[in-house]
Order: structure tokens, then sequence, then C-alpha cells
């Protein structure tokens, strides 16, 4: 029967033998997510993560050829006895008084190579390394070749610095043995405190329970079976339990044979690390959960930022000024030109604000590193805050903790800096005011040739009256029809200006509307490329190295 259960459980085990290439694929991917969510994430959630990385990493590096079995037990369990029962030596001190094993202790079955690195990395003192090796063995001890066998201090030691060492040492070796006796097998420290914890390595867990032959062979399998009731309830059920009997050299044979299928098959190892990735992998599951939002410019909360960064830099003022400026300039340019020193008292609208590189007549020299835009209100101010707010709110919905405070914190990082990009960025906006319209020219010429033709009939009519008061010859007036020329070319100078400027204010007042609407459209763009520059940028970037924390983290999970 026993050999039977032996089959099925190297059956068990051959179906779940770990790759070492996928497993340090896995370590690789975990690397990847702590190297995403540093900075995002508070260390203490990650320490068990850089624990097992840094572990898997050493261990790997050290001899794949032994195997590091740890035998952990309670005071009075007899694990020392079974320490010094398998190595048929007197290695351990037994005792029955706390604390018994106050240091670990380590048996080395086979040639040292590579075991004193392993053992320098473990922690187990020269003084209190042994080796299992010996002439008149023969053969007998060749199918433990590669184990190092280890004696824990007791867990439930009065000394605190026994405990730690004990947990110390479970989180680094390959397999654990836990040996119980037939009084405390269910003591709820174990149980609770520990075997519960190795949940997740049920592939490199064995549970003995010793001083089998203290009970009465009618009682053995009720306590076993009820031990193996206690194992399913901590999460254990399949990990192999066996009586043992460490006064009898026969009363080993199981944990023995069990020993040498774990030193043979030189899975351990990787099991280990495999479980111990599973637990962080569990452990770090909420960290991560639905796929990343993507928001966009053209998202609803994204548009209300360009808004309220709009409202912020003074965009309608500035379009406001350019239309003004449009009209003031456009008259300037297309009016009566007997009245257009008028126009230049009149300030220009756009060059008040100090926008630079907005005048065409303006030197180089003029330009200035601030504009005169005003302030944003109370109001304004917080219509920002809130749309800020807004795109974090969104882009950070339905995420697990703690990426929504990491998202508002990348929304929130550059808010201090918005003004003064802002305001540069208005100031570098080509608001399309640089160039004076051909049609323009077009106008003003046509306006300063009506002007000469009045100009000229009212020179010739003043030529004439002047001749009639000193009786001098008048000068022939040619006419049109009954009207003189002189007094044509006057009224209809001024008429034709008058009808010019008629015609020419409502195409003015289009386009300077058009130029506004155009001045909206690029100021606009700037301050949508703030926007982008310092709020959403480094939203996307957090949502970026979450969904780079996601990924990697699906792949470290078990394949």
């Amino acid at each position: 029967m026993s050999n039977i259960v032996g089959r099925m459980r190297e059956a068990i085990r051959g179906e779940q033998r770990v790759d070492p290439d996928a497993l340090i694929e896995r370590l690789t991917a975990i690397q990847r997510f702590l190297g995403a969510v540093d900075g995002h994430v508070p260390d203490a959630q990650l320490v068990a993560a850089h624990t097992v990385v840094e572990r898997a990493g050493d261990r790997l590096a050290l001899s794949g050829r032994h195997t590091v079995v740890a035998l952990a037990g309670a005071t009075g369990s007899g694990k020392s006895s079974l320490f010094n029962s398998l190595a048929r030596l007197d290695l351990s001190p037994v005792g029955v008084r706390r604390p018994t094993t106050g240091v670990a202790h380590a048996c080395v079955w086979g040639p040292l190579d590579g075991a004193v690195r392993l053992l320098d990395w473990v922690g187990v003192l020269p003084r209190h390394r042994f080796v299992r090796e010996s002439p008149l063995d023969g053969d007998d001890e060749s199918n433990l070749h590669g184990l190092v066998l280890l004696d824990l201090p007791d867990f439930d030691s009065v000394q605190h610095g026994h405990r730690l060492e004990v947990d110390r040492l479970l989180g680094l070796v390959d397999l654990v043995v836990w040996v119980v006796d037939p009084q405390k097998y269910a003591d709820r420290v174990i149980h609770t405190s520990y075997l519960r914890e190795f949940h997740r390595h049920k592939d490199v867990t064995v549970v003995v329970l010793n001083q089998a032959d203290r009970l009465h062979p009618t009682e053995l399998p009720k306590v076993l079976d009820d031990l193996r009731r206690l194992l399913d309830a901590d999460g254990l059920g399949g990990v192999p339990l066996l009586p043992t009997v460490a006064v009898d050299p026969n009363g080993l044979d199981g944990l023995r044979a069990e020993l040498e299928r774990t030193v043979a098959e030189r899975q351990a190892a990787l099991r280990r690390l495999s479980g111990d990735v599973d637990a962080v992998v569990a452990d770090l599951e909420p960290l991560v959960g639905p796929e990343p939002p993507r928001t966009r410019p053209g998202d609803a909360s994204a548009q209300e930022l360009t808004r309220a960064l709009a409202g912020a830099a003074g965009v309608p003022t500035v379009a406001q000024a350019v239309e003004g400026a449009y009209r003031h300039r456009a008259v300037g340019n297309t009016g009566w030109p007997l009245l257009r020193s008028w126009r230049k008292l009149r300030p220009d609208p756009l060059r008040r604000l100090h926008l630079p590189g907005q005048d065409p007549d303006a030197p180089a020299e003029s330009l200035v590193a601030a504009t005169s835009v005003p302030d944003p209100t109370a109001a304004q101010r917080s219509a920002l805050t809130l749309a800020i707010r807004a795109v974090a709110d969104r882009s950070g919905a339905g995420l697990p903790a703690p990426w929504p405070t990491a998202v508002t914190a990348a929304a929130r990082a550059r808010q201090a800096d918005l003004p003064g990009a802002l305001d540069h960025a208005v100031a570098a906006t080509d608001l399309g005011m640089d160039r004076r319209p051909a049609w323009w020219r077009v106008v003003g010429v046509l306006q300063w040739v009506v002007t000469l033709a009045a100009l000229a009939g009212l020179a010739w009519l003043l030529l004439g009256y002047a001749l009639r008061l000193l009786g001098l010859p008048e000068l022939e007036h040619p006419t049109l029809g009954v009207v003189p020329w002189p007094t044509v070319l006057l009224l209809g100078g001024l008429l034709a200006g008058l009808v010019v400027a008629a015609v020419t204010r409502p195409v003015v007042g289009w386009a300077a509307r058009r130029a506004r609407r155009r001045a909206e459209e690029r100021l606009l763009t700037s301050v949508g490329s703030i926007g982008e520059k310092y709020v959403l940028d480094p939203v996307w970037a957090v949502l970026a190295r979450y969904g780079t924390a996601r990924d990697a983290l699906r792949e470290a999970e078990r394949r």
C-alpha cells in the first residue's frame, strides 16, 4: 500500500515540476512590476516582493545540487532526536526543557562542494555544521547525497530571539518537515502561526507525527485522521503525513524515503521559490484591477480642463482684444486719411496687453517676458482646480488603491507652474495680427485717391476765389453738366470717402469677428497643449505605469 501511495505522490509532483526558465521569467516580471509601481505604492506593501526577488536570485545563484530541508517543531516534539536518528550521529542536543535547541545545526550528505556557500547564505555557523560521510557507510547514504538537513530552534521557545531565527530560516529553506507529537499536534500556535501560512507551499511541506510509539496501535490511525483533518483546515490538504519513531531505525523509513525522493528530484528549491512567487502575486493582486482608462483630449473632462485653462489664461480677454485691435488697425488703415491721426490717439487694445509679436509696427526689442493679461479671478482658479480634479477622478475611476491617489497627485503635481506656463503660451501664440491684409492697402489707396481728388477740387476753388479778390482774370472752370469740375472733385471726393468708409465698416466688423475666432482657436490649442504637458501627460504616465504593473503581474502568475 505504501508503495502505491509513494508512486501516486511521485506522479503528482512530476506534474508539478517547475521549469527554471519559467521561474526566472516570473521573477523578472515581478521586478518589472516593482519598477512600475515605485513611487506610487507604499514601500511597506512591497517589502515581501523585494525580499522574494532578492532571495530567489541568491538561491538560484547557489548550488542546485543541494536541497536544504529543515526540521521545525515545538519543544519536546523530538525533532532533534529525529535529526540525530536520520544522521545516525549525535549531532544536535536533545532535551525536554525550554529552550533546548537555541541555534540551527546542519548535516550535509555527500561532498561539501557548493554546500559551504549555501550554509553561509542560510546562516549556519561553521561550528554547527557536520558532514554525514563515512567509509563505513558504503553506499547506504548515497541516496541522500545533496541533502542539507537543518535542526531549527524551537518555534515556541521562551527566548524571543529563537523564534525570530526560526522565522528567518523558514523563509530560506527549500523544504520544511514539521515535527509534531501526539500530545501537542493540535496546538493552536503551530497551526495558526505556521502551518496555515504555508498553504501556498504544499509542494515543499511534510508533516510527521513523531513519537508514534507512544500511541496504542488502535489509536494511531485515529490521531493521524484527526491531524489530517486539521491540515486540511489549514489549506494543506494532500501534504505527506508520516508517523515516525526517532528511537527506532525502522520508524524512519517513510520519512527517509520522502527525503530520498526530494533529493533525487532536485525540485524542492524551485518549488519553494515558485510558492514564494505565488504568495507574492496573491498579496500584490489587490493593487491591480481593470484595464486603465485612456483619457484623450476629446473626452469631456479634458475639454472641460481646456476651457478652465482658457479662463485662467485670460483667453476671452485676449480674443476680445484681438477683435478690438483688428477694428482699430483696420479703420486706421482704411479710414479717411485726414482723420487717421485722430485714430492713433486711441490706444490699441492688443498693445495694452503687451503681447509680443502681435503688432507689425512694433520693433523687435519691444518684446516682453510677461504679458499684462489680467490675473485669473477666484472663480476661474476654482474652476481650474475642479477641472483638474475631474480629470483625475475620471482617469482613476475603478482603479484599486493606491492608484487613484497617485493619479490625483500626478494631476496636481505641476498646478503651481500653470500660471506662468499659460502666460508664456499666450504670449507665444501667433494671433495672426502681425500682418496687414492686402485689402487694407487697396482700400487705403482708394481713400487717398478720393481724398486727393477732394483736395484738388478745394484747391481749384480757392485759387479761383483768390484771383477774383485780386481782380485778376478768372479761371475758366470746365463743367460737368451745370456743375463745375472743382466742385465735382470736392464734393465727389468727400462723398466717395464716406461711401467707401460706409461700405468698409461691415467688412471690417466681419473680419474682426473672424480674427477673434481664429485667435480663440489658436489660444485654445496653446493652452490645451499646456494642459496636456502639465496635467494630462503626468496622469497618462501614471496610467501607463499601472498598465505595465498589471501586465507584469499577470505574467508573474503561475501558468
